[in-house]
């Protein structure tokens, strides 16, 4: 097993018409065994741009709280939020600079830029960019989240026919994964609102 299956995750992102979905699963386990059905993978960085990490748990949380850090200076010097592309630059960079001894976990970014244009991203754990016009994975269960995304993806889809679609892509690959799964946690982001979701696995 492979140090980044140690917790298992299921990090799935998808955009829609002026609006994007991210979502992840919500167990975290040390390999077969579970420890807890409530982790957060998923992180605000501000309004519009979101960030959800898989891997393993400890680099997630020490690279979020690290994200923070720096944008909160970027705020601080230059007196506005992150645009989507600068924030997938930082972490690409923050990675990167680690790259002998890397965060073990791959980052999946998306955000809302100028003219309210969806953008979508993930990257590896030294930071190798990979853009997406439809949808973006990692995790353990990403293999499965390929195979569900390509089949219910639709182009242009409104935010509730969105979450719809990110939820069943989610609950349907979670259960193809023993070390992802209880349940998923979803945000759907539009230009003029934010919508949490938790949704209940089918062990629930």
């Amino acid at each position: 097993m492979q140090i980044f299956e140690y917790n298992g995750s299921a990090v799935v992102a998808m955009v829609g018409k002026n609006c994007f979905a991210i979502a992840s699963d919500r167990r975290l386990g040390v390999q077969l065994q579970t420890i807890a059905t409530d982790f957060q993978r998923i992180s605000k960085i501000h309004d519009r741009v979101f960030i959800g990490l898989s891997g393993l748990a400890t680099d997630v949380q020490t690279l979020y709280q690290r994200l923070v850090f720096r944008h909160k200076l970027y705020q601080l010097r230059e007196e506005r939020d992150m645009k989507p592309e600068t924030f997938a630059s930082l972490v690409s960079a923050i990675l990167y600079e680690k790259r002998f001894g890397p965060y073990l976990c791959q980052p999946v970014i998306a955000g809302l830029g100028e003219d309210d244009k969806p953008f979508i991203c993930t990257m590896d754990s030294i930071g190798a960019k990979e853009l997406a016009k439809d949808f973006v994975v990692s995790g353990t269960a990403s293999e499965s989240l390929y195979g569900a995304c390509e089949a219910m993806y639709k182009p242009d889809m409104e935010a509730e026919e969105l979450f719809e679609t990110i939820s069943q892509a989610l609950l349907s690959s979670v259960d193809r994964d023993c070390l992802s799964g209880w349940g998923g946690h979803v945000y759907v982001v539009t230009p003029t609102e934010i919508k949490e979701r938790i949704l209940k696995g089918r062990m629930d």
